[in-house]
């Protein structure tokens, strides 16, 4: 039987690939981050993460996700590759405590 889902997971689920990134973006710039996100990627790599943050000595790249996504083999392949060359590489989805890794 399915997990019924409840007020909070169904609401979560529901807010856009796209305007959550906007918030995560908004807050890095707040808290002093410079940020780059490519608006068209045709023609781009596939599966290259949708966000690069760099602040001081920290260079970080993002893959911002709806809440009830998985990544594709692409992204997993990119991320994988960063963390590999010692970047830090996070997934973040809505309702998860990603402001704590900008601070």
């Amino acid at each position: 039987m399915a997990k019924r889902l409840d007020d909070r997971e169904r609401a979560l689920r529901a807010i856009p690939e796209k305007e959550f990134m906007a918030g995560v973006k908004r807050a890095a710039r707040d808290l002093g981050w410079l940020t780059y996100h490519n608006l068209d990627a045709r023609g781009s790599d596939a599966g290259f993460p949708d966000m690069v943050l760099v602040r001081r000595e920290r260079l970080v790249f993002v893959e911002c996700k709806r809440r009830n996504t998985k990544l594709r083999p692409e992204q997993e392949k990119w991320l994988e590759a960063l963390s590999k060359a010692d970047a830090e590489t996070y997934v973040w989805r809505p309702g998860d405590e990603w402001a704590q890794y900008l601070a």
